[in-house]
């Protein structure tokens, strides 16, 4: 490669900017029809330049455009190609306006519908979590705090959690939007345009709740990016602390569930295993996701006001989060809604007896003994199962008598069961707290309460 080359390609956007196209010709439709509503350019001007957009958009649909790297970007592209299919009329469209202002206008667009798309897959996802959840509203599971199995929880609780973490996250997208809802258009380079634009008009026409009120921070601002990104690398650790369970949930150490071959890869020397590589790589993508927004804090950190050529690196990597974040909602979707519960595995690790030692230090309390001398009682307990190879289950009320003498046969009547039933408070994970909390969650899905 010649020198010549190899700087035009370090300073071309094209191969990845091209996929702004539709939200900047609807943007220049706009900018042509404002010119012409405010007298700057003519009628038949403005409908000849808004018909030969409509034609190159089309050519791009249909994958006919003449891409010509040496002009660099979209907005370059499509001028060129503007002037030469209608002549130098097409010329008259850049009047009022800068690529500094085309670029935050095409970029906030753009971050608008993907914040939709988002959303919806969001929504999608948690659709998947109540039915599974629904599907499986009675079965027991061992909850776990450090990875050691700690209390019986329903597994739809465990599900209902994963709902609240991505409510969210629709929360902090929510919040993205009203930041990429203003309209940048008019501020030109960096300082304004010298021509009686409408930019009120351009905000209703390309839907925008704002316009900027200034044109060097319209120019220069990114932090509709940076937050859009925030929120997906947050989005993603959700992902990422699931795909984490649910690998380690579907190894043969645990058989809590199965996923559906769809979901799963064979190996190339191993026969018999179906490796979770769709969740291996959701929690390996959410690295790359991180990467992007620390990659773009870094691009601005050192940016005098106003645009500086810097800013073309924002794009890279945010489209890169777009794709993978989209993706992963659209992997989840599918994978939960076959997903499989295996109930005897899940139950049979619950009623391990070790998981009710805290029921039974509150039966102690429950008979007045101070909880932190209760406490104390079950922990020797349990070490005494521990050097004895015994369960609690398996201990006689004599035993039992050894380390207290208010333990009596009702002892036996703790259960799993009647462990998730005595969490009968608000947020716990008693089966009528989880109906309704399951009940509320199919009422944010219908849109019938804030799901903040």
């Amino acid at each position: 490669m010649d020198l010549r080359s190899e700087m035009l390609g370090y300073t071309v956007s094209i191969n990845y900017d091209s996929r702004l196209y539709h939200h900047d010709i609807l943007g220049s439709q706009a900018h042509a029809r404002m010119l012409c509503k405010q007298g700057i350019i003519s009628d038949a001007d403005a409908r000849l330049i808004c018909d030969g957009l409509t034609v190159i958009e089309r050519e791009i649909d249909d994958d006919k455009f003449p891409w010509d790297a040496s002009l660099e970007d979209i907005h370059m592209n499509i001028e060129s190609r503007l002037i030469q299919n209608i002549g130098s009329t097409g010329g008259k469209l850049h009047t009022g306006r800068s690529r500094n202002d085309q670029i935050s206008l095409d970029l906030r667009l753009y971050t608008k519908d993907v914040i939709g798309t988002t959303l919806l897959g969001i929504k999608e996802v948690q659709i998947a979590l109540i039915d599974l959840a629904a599907a499986n509203s009675k079965v027991i599971m061992p909850g776990y705090t450090h990875l050691q199995r700690a209390q019986p929880v329903l597994f739809a609780h465990h599900m209902l959690a994963y709902f609240k973490m991505f409510t969210r996250d629709v929360g902090r997208f929510q919040d993205c939007y009203v930041r990429a809802d203003v309209m940048p258009l008019g501020s030109g380079a960096l300082a304004g345009v010298p021509y009686p634009t409408d930019r009120e008009f351009l905000a209703s026409e390309l839907g925008f709740a704002l316009i900027s009120t200034n044109s060097m921070d319209a120019v220069s601002d990114r932090d509709f990016l940076v937050e859009f990104q925030s929120a997906a690398s947050i989005c993603m650790m959700h992902f990422s602390r699931l795909s984490e369970e649910i690998v380690i949930w579907c190894s043969r150490e645990f058989g809590f569930i199965r996923l559906d071959e769809e979901y799963t890869t064979g190996s190339s020397i191993m026969p018999q295993k179906r490796n979770p590589d769709f969740a291996e790589l959701a929690r390996g993508k959410t690295g790359r996701v991180y990467g992007n927004l620390f990659s773009l804090l870094t691009v601005l950190k050192g940016l005098p006001l106003t645009y500086n050529r810097d800013l073309q690196e924002d794009k890279e990597g945010f489209f890169d989060t777009v794709d993978t974040l989209l993706a992963t909602l659209n992997i989840y979707k599918g994978m939960l809604a076959s997903l499989q519960v295996i109930e005897s595995r899940m139950s049979e690790f619950a009623n391990e007896s070790y998981m009710l030692a805290t029921d039974m230090a509150d039966y102690l309390v429950n008979k007045e003994v101070p909880f932190r001398e209760a406490h104390g009682i079950m922990r020797r307990l349990c070490d005494y199962c521990e050097t004895q190879g015994k369960e609690l289950k398996d201990l006689s009320l004599s035993e039992y008598h050894d380390f207290s003498p208010v333990f009596d046969d009702d002892v036996y009547n703790i259960t799993a069961w009647s462990s998730v039933e005595a969490r009968n408070n608000p947020g716990g994970t008693a089966p009528g707290q989880v109906e309704q909390e399951l009940n509320e969650a199919k009422r944010i899905m219908e849109g019938k309460v804030d799901g903040s």
